[in-house]
């Protein structure tokens, strides 16, 4: 190998190892900007107290997922973030706005920027997958410009790698295909952030690698920041930059998924196995 090729090659390396590096910073939140900050949470329904003291933070353009039991508030945690419950003591910023304080159109103006995949798709059965994927856009943005509803809805589609169901009912489509018209229903309002309930519960191991793919793919192709609440622990090393582990309403765990599957703690380390 002569020197010039020696230096070619080295130059290849070092600008691989930066690429790589800049990557990871990012995906760990490099830039430190936090969309959502919680603090102290608690909420109890009667007697039972679901979260006793969450505290988090969620950076710009990262992916966190958060795995616990089920019972231990992952659900109700995401439900307080969009206002959909409330909770007893603590503090919740999302874009440094306190929900708590928002009137009832500043929420509404906030869930615009927030993106909801529920466990089922909910998708509206009596619709096409092009008229649930124009009903955002003419409830939500008021959008009635026919030629740029068709665009978005066909780009939306493209997105998740299903153009081709335009026009086809729900119950046409299979479990892991609801799964991606109701993420495309939710992309469509362009949300800054994603909360995940449990996005491939119900689907078989090659579906889920597909969801979990497609969620990193929204990530990387959009910015967006998301929690992402699940069991599988196969989409939770596909996906994320950091894991919480919750148990008994409390975060009892925080780091990579490799740092966590290592840990020597019996309970932390049961949730890889």
């Amino acid at each position: 190998m002569d020197q010039q090729e020696k230096e070619t090659k080295q130059s290849e390396a070092t600008e691989q190892a930066g690429t790589a590096e800049q990557t990871a910073t990012t995906a760990q939140g490099g830039s430190k900007e936090v969309v959502i900050k919680i603090e102290h949470l608690s909420k109890s329904f009667g007697d039972n107290e679901v979260l006793k003291d969450i505290t988090l933070d969620l950076y710009k353009g990262e992916n966190l997922v958060v795995l616990g039991k089920s019972g231990t508030g992952k659900s109700v945690t995401i439900k307080c973030v969009v206002g959909l419950l409330e909770q007893d003591k603590g503090s919740l910023k999302v874009f440094d706005q306190e929900v708590l304080d928002l009137s009832e159109q500043e929420l509404k103006e906030l869930r615009i920027r927030i993106g909801f995949l529920f466990q089922s798709g909910a998708l509206y059965d009596s619709m096409t997958v092009r008229e649930n994927l124009e009903f955002p856009l003419r409830r939500v943005l008021k959008i009635k410009d026919t030629e740029e509803m068709t665009k978005r809805v066909e780009e939306i589609l493209e997105g998740v790698g299903l153009p081709d169901a335009i026009d086809k009912m729900p119950s046409e489509l299979s479990g892991g295909m609801r799964k991606r018209i109701g993420l495309a229903r939710t992309m469509i309002l362009k949300p800054e952030i994603m909360l995940y309930d449990e996005p491939t519960t119900g689907l078989d191991p090659i579906t889920s690698k597909e969801i979990s793919e497609l969620i990193l793919s929204m990530q990387k192709n959009y910015g967006i920041s998301s929690i992402i609440i699940t069991h599988d622990i196969a989409c939770a090393k596909i996906v994320a930059n950091r894991v919480l582990v919750m148990s008994e309403g409390e975060v009892i765990a925080e780091g990579t998924f490799d740092e966590l599957e290592g840990s020597d703690d019996e309970l932390i380390s049961s949730f890889f196995k």
